[in-house]
């Protein structure tokens, strides 16, 4: 799942669309960087860490990587190192992020998430209203979150305060897609939007809408939704307040 660059009112930088498409079991040792690609999108891609795929390629924040640079998604990791290649691509190619340097804080269950020093609590809320019509299953490798049905053009909200590490349609399977960074461990994705109305690097408040529901990449409209916690998919039921039946 490659990231692209797209907001409202801005230009549009669309990566090529992967071979790693959502639920498949492919799983390379390298990833070479295509246009608009981040380092976020590549680890939620592969379903790891952002910090631990830093590590593994010496990058430091800002996390800056280049089109053509070949990552490792796999092996042992070391200490980062700013990179010193120079990009002999134009300025757009080149995507930074603003998060800060990782940090590891205590284990917590699954059901709770935590608290961060550097950010506080997550404190999660529905990012639309609407039925549940799929549920998610760690025993499959295509219900890594929950689906929404609503209507076409129902807001989609931020499900908790963050930065959005990207913005574009990029990664197959998601159609118009959202990921929010929220601290350290936790990142959420909005999935199969119409419009996204907010850009990487911007910061969003609980409740805001960042999108309009669609179809992108879907067979009906509904809203895919994700918490990815160290970078791997946990049910967001578990996180999410309880409805009143």
């Amino acid at each position: 799942m490659g990231l692209v660059l797209s907001g409202c009112g801005g230009d549009v930088v669309v990566a090529p669309v992967s071979k790693h498409a959502k639920g498949s079991r492919w799983s390379p040792v390298n990833h070479t960087v295509t246009r608009g690609e981040t380092l976020y999108s590549i680890a939620f891609q592969y379903g790891q860490d952002y910090r631990t795929l830093a590590r593994r390629n010496r990058i430091k924040h800002p996390y800056t990587i280049y089109v053509g640079q070949k990552l490792k998604l796999a092996g042992t990791t070391g200490p980062a190192t700013r990179s010193t290649r120079k990009s002999t691509q134009s300025p757009r190619t080149v995507t930074r992020t603003t998060a800060k340097p990782a940090t590891r804080s205590k284990t917590e269950k699954t059901s709770r998430p935590e608290s961060s020093k550097n950010t506080g609590t997550v404190r999660w809320r529905w990012p639309t209203q609407g039925k549940v019509v799929e549920t998610f299953s760690s025993q499959s490798s295509t219900r890594k979150g929950i689906d929404i049905a609503g209507r076409l053009g129902q807001a989609v909200t931020a499900a908790s305060a963050g930065k959005v590490v990207y913005s574009g349609s990029g990664l197959r399977g998601y159609g118009k897609l959202i990921i929010v960074k929220h601290n350290e461990r936790y990142l959420s994705a909005y999935a199969h939007n119409r419009k996204l109305l907010v850009k990487e690097g911007d910061t969003v408040k609980t409740g805001q809408q960042i999108a309009e529901m669609g179809r992108s990449g879907a067979d009906r409209v509904k809203l895919h939704f994700e918490i990815r916690r160290e970078g791997n998919p946990v049910n967001p039921m578990s996180y999410l307040p309880k409805r009143r039946s």
